[in-house]
């Protein structure tokens, strides 16, 4: 059962885009409302977690929540337009209907890093995943220690939501840090790969724990620096991508090793996961 009361498998509920924001040429967040008010009521998810949304007569596409579990206004979704289903999804506009299925998978483990050092580690798009999770700690700041923000992209252009990155490095125990491989005019930040700025980020290694998403070369890279800085395997968590159609581990796509993406992650410790990350093709 999912936390609509409904079998994973079963028929999308109907939801309504009631907001689109373009993000960039190619990327655009479009905010759902579940249409039946029984549904809007049970509907509950953690961040990390993602659903199927299902565009009539086309397919339906994984996509992670970016919005915090409390919003009650809509469900977030950030989307880049790569195939046929997201290309179809680019072009609703508040008013339009799709289908909803979820929420999916297993999300970051953020009940078990009170009082802990939070840095997130994203490249790309990647970022989507781990937007919940910093309004998450932001609504509950109590809860945390330091939030630590590290984004890289391949071009300046490709960044996203930069006006929220301005505003979360004013923010008390909050430090950002980007980077592009390649700038732009007026860039202002860091030129070069995000690992470069391992070095400036400050955390209690002690007490911190680290959360990934991105190009898996990243990741891998991100790991191997965080490890030598002293965070233990189990304070290190990643989000997995692969191709997800069914969502229920039932049609095999999303296969990792003995694990499908959509059912064990698309979180996993990196303990769980850095043997195969070994393995070009896994």
């Amino acid at each position: 059962m999912n936390a609509l009361g409904a079998i994973d498998s079963g028929p999308p509920h109907a939801a309504t885009v009631v907001a689109r924001t373009q993000e960039s040429p190619s990327i655009f967040t479009l905010k759902l409302r579940l249409d039946e008010a029984a549904a809007q009521a049970a509907y509950r998810f953690a961040p990390g977690q993602f659903n199927m949304l299902y565009l009539y007569g086309v397919g339906e596409a994984p996509i992670s929540i970016m919005s915090d579990p409390e919003e009650r206004d809509g469900i977030g979704h950030t989307i880049r337009a790569v195939g046929r289903v997201t290309r179809g999804l680019a072009a609703l506009r508040p008013g339009d209907r799709i289908g909803l299925r979820g929420p999916f998978g297993r999300g970051w483990p953020l009940q078990e890093m009170g009082g802990r050092d939070v840095v997130l580690v994203t490249g790309g798009l990647g970022c989507a995943p781990v937007v919940s999770v910093i309004h998450y700690v932001l609504r509950r700041r109590e809860r945390f220690g330091k939030l630590v923000i590290i984004q890289g992209v391949k071009h300046a252009e490709d960044l996203i939501w930069r006006k929220q990155y301005d505003q979360w490095s004013k923010l008390p125990n909050t430090q950002v840090l980007v980077a592009a491989n390649e700038g732009a005019a007026l860039w202002p930040w860091h030129v070069g790969n995000v690992t470069d700025m391992f070095g400036l980020a400050r955390f209690n290694r002690e007490r911190a724990v680290a959360m990934m998403c991105g190009p898996e070369g990243m990741m891998h890279a991100a790991a191997d620096h965080l490890l030598a800085y002293g965070l233990p395997e189990s304070h290190l968590f990643l989000s997995m991508e692969r191709n997800m159609q069914c969502a229920v581990g039932r049609c095999g796509h999303c296969q990792l090793g003995g694990a499908f993406v959509c059912r064990d992650g698309p979180v996993f410790n990196w303990g769980e996961v850095k043997s195969l990350l070994a393995h070009r093709g896994f």
